[in-house]
């Protein structure tokens, strides 16, 4: 199993992130994507990886809730990692409008001159967006020349939203802990999508699933997410860990 989203290099972690990795190693989780938030997160990433650089990938970009007036700063910087690091993706990036509408403009061109570096250097993207998919694919629509291809992180969207989506170009889509949860849409979902464009992960330290809701996520979750998908889907567990490492494989490159 990959879980292709989790920030264990948070500081949430900083009291037993060896303990937490050795969990999701036992757990049969093989590997994990580190997505970068902001400036202050790149050094902690790099720590982590460089102590697990068997089993974790990195991605580097800026986060929509951290854009501000001062965004295009914060870009020449990010932009500046990707000549001595290697990377997997460009992520995480988007637009968020739940938590503050104030930079929408600065966000919509942080998000359009990220989605530009990734066609630069043949990419991928990690796509955060929440209450934001008519902007996110205003950004598309008005992108200059092919997008790049790319994942829809923590989906929670409808039918209508994943054809929407499909339509624009080659997108996976991300499945958390919120697929377990009673009130959850996303089982219903997942047939339309298809196991085929299905990747796992976790969002640590948010979003744990059932039966560990509340608490601080982490990648060693990741299989009760498959069986999760594996339920709602009439396939095994196994069927559902190996067909979203091929996925994951053919989006990053890794696993």
């Amino acid at each position: 199993m990959i879980d292709t989203h989790t920030h264990i290099y948070l500081e949430e972690f900083d009291a037993d992130r060896t303990e937490v990795m050795q969990r999701a190693l036992d757990s049969g989780v093989r590997h994990m994507l580190l997505p970068n938030v902001d400036l202050t997160t790149i050094e902690p990433m790099h720590r982590l990886h460089d102590a697990f650089s068997h089993c974790t990938s990195m991605a580097m970009g800026f986060h929509p809730t951290e854009v501000n007036s001062d965004y295009r700063a914060a870009l020449a910087s990010v932009e500046r990692q990707f000549a001595s690091h290697p990377y997997v993706a460009v992520g995480e990036i988007g637009i968020d409008l739940y938590w503050d509408k104030t930079f929408v403009k600065e966000q919509l061109e942080a998000f359009d001159t990220q989605c530009h570096w990734a066609v630069e250097m043949n990419l991928p993207i990690i796509v955060h967006c929440r209450e934001a998919l008519e902007q996110v694919l205003q950004v598309f629509d008005h992108f200059s020349g092919p997008l790049p291809r790319g994942v829809f992180h923590s989906f929670t969207g409808t039918p209508d939203d994943v054809a929407a989506i499909r339509r624009r170009g080659d997108f996976y889509f991300g499945i958390n802990g919120i697929v377990t949860f009673k009130k959850s849409t996303l089982p219903a979902i997942l047939p339309v999508i298809g196991i085929d464009r299905l990747l796992l992960e976790t969002d640590s330290p948010y979003l744990a699933p059932v039966p560990n809701r509340g608490k601080r996520n982490e990648s060693a979750n990741i299989p009760h997410i498959a069986a999760c998908i594996a339920s709602h889907l009439g396939m095994s567990a196994g069927e559902v860990s190996e067909a979203t490492d091929a996925n994951a494989h053919a989006l990053f490159g890794i696993g």
